[in-house]
């Protein structure tokens, strides 16, 4: 099976890594929120797979996973295998469940989650945190974040379809 990227996604992918970038060194990307960051770094990753596809979408989540890597500032995201494996799956679970539900809704909730369960999950899986430190965060973070990446998913994909058209 060969598949050709367009140069249609080459220009999605690059738009929304460059925001990312902008998004990983400024407060736009992680917003402090005491025992942890809520992050709204996988929103390009979501908008991105679900305008152009799961290639877009696990190459924007590349460039989160590298930026967490390179801007830890815990043992957490020092380990490349928790900092980079989930984000690079929220662009494929975000294309899948929109390609099946047709929702912006419904794939903006599924790639918060994959992220967090992934990160979280990892991190308990591989010791750095306790499942009680990692359920605190959920419940700390997981709603706002989920809620942000609802509301702006669905107006930049409804926003720029409609500019398609």
């Amino acid at each position: 099976m060969t598949s050709k990227i367009t140069v249609k996604q080459i220009t999605v992918a690059g738009m929304l890594s460059a925001i990312s970038i902008v998004m990983a060194t400024t407060p736009l990307g992680y917003i402090p929120l005491g025992i942890a960051n809520a992050t709204t770094m996988h929103i390009p990753t979501i908008i991105g797979s679900i305008l152009e596809g799961p290639y877009v979408g696990t190459f924007i989540g590349l460039i989160f996973g590298v930026s967490s890597f390179i801007r830890q500032n815990t043992p957490l995201f020092a380990d490349p295998i928790i900092a980079i494996l989930p984000r690079l799956l929220i662009g494929i679970v975000a294309y899948y469940v929109y390609k099946f539900t047709k929702s912006v809704g419904a794939a903006s909730v599924a790639g918060t989650l994959t992220n967090t369960v992934g990160v979280l999950g990892l991190a308990v899986l591989m010791k750095y945190l306790s499942l009680q430190a990692a359920l605190l965060i959920v419940l700390k973070n997981t709603i706002f974040e989920v809620i942000v990446a609802v509301i702006l998913t669905t107006i930049v994909v409804k926003s720029v379809r409609r500019y398609l058209k």
